[in-house]
């Protein structure tokens, strides 16, 4: 059974020190790459994906990003405010909860990026999402196409799409690419306050119930200002 998610939750408080100097007086999510900013690329593709409410957490330089969305309509974009708080990627899930209701939920950090294959890689996050087997399902790039990652991958995927978490010193062909369904049951008894998203994964990946999807297209790791350059190079040669 699949669904087709009508909210997501958009993950743009960090920091961005790796991405400095350019994110000295601007947020990470607010850096243009191909003449948009990166908040701009993620929800024009939750948008396409039918979402009509995006939740997007904001911590610093928080009024830019409010400024910046305030009259999005495709989706509607909800603040959750953390300017006086440091809530963690699983945290600030947590306190979205209210505004993300019931049902599976598209989870998407602000700063990935990545070209879509043939159709549209929401629109198959959210075929292949099964609740009655998933609590979490990943978009799961391949490490050897991506653009601007060189590290030892995140997860292996069996045939049918479990996951299987990276161990120490080991090398796996797949890296999360920063987008996901999520069903908000798995935060039933998470945590308050701080904590990384990364225990839930663990958590999900214990019961057997994180999958991942392949990403169909290229995925590009936008982590530091050399790396601006070439999602841009990547993204100008794919609308060409």
């Amino acid at each position: 059974m699949s669904v087709r998610p009508t909210k997501a939750m958009v993950l743009a408080a960090g920091l961005g020190v790796r991405m400095r100097p350019l994110t000295d007086h601007k947020p990470k999510p607010l850096i243009e790459v191909a003449g948009q900013p990166l908040l701009d690329h993620v929800l024009d593709k939750l948008g396409g994906a039918g979402v009509t409410e995006a939740v997007v957490n904001v911590h610093y330089l928080p009024d830019q990003i409010i400024e910046h969305t305030k009259g999005r309509t495709g989706p509607r974009v909800i603040i959750s405010d953390e300017r006086h708080q440091v809530l963690g990627t699983g945290g600030a899930v947590v306190k979205a909860l209210p505004l993300l209701g019931n049902a599976p939920f598209f989870h998407v950090n602000a700063d990935t990026m990545w070209i879509d294959g043939v159709r549209p890689n929401l629109a198959r996050l959210a075929e292949a999402f099964d609740p009655a087997r998933m609590d979490i399902l990943l978009l799961m790039a391949p490490t050897t196409s991506s653009i601007g990652y060189n590290g030892r991958g995140d997860y292996s995927m069996l045939p049918d799409g479990a996951l299987r978490k990276r161990r120490e010193l080991q090398v796996v062909p797949f890296v999360y690419a920063g987008a996901a369904i999520m069903s908000p049951s798995l935060f039933a008894d998470a945590p308050s306050g701080e904590f990384s998203l990364t225990k839930m994964f663990d958590r999900a990946n214990e019961q057997e119930r994180l999958f991942g999807l392949r990403l169909d297209g290229v995925w590009m790791h936008v982590g530091t200002p050399d790396a601006v350059a070439a999602a841009e190079e990547a993204f100008l040669e794919s609308v060409a």
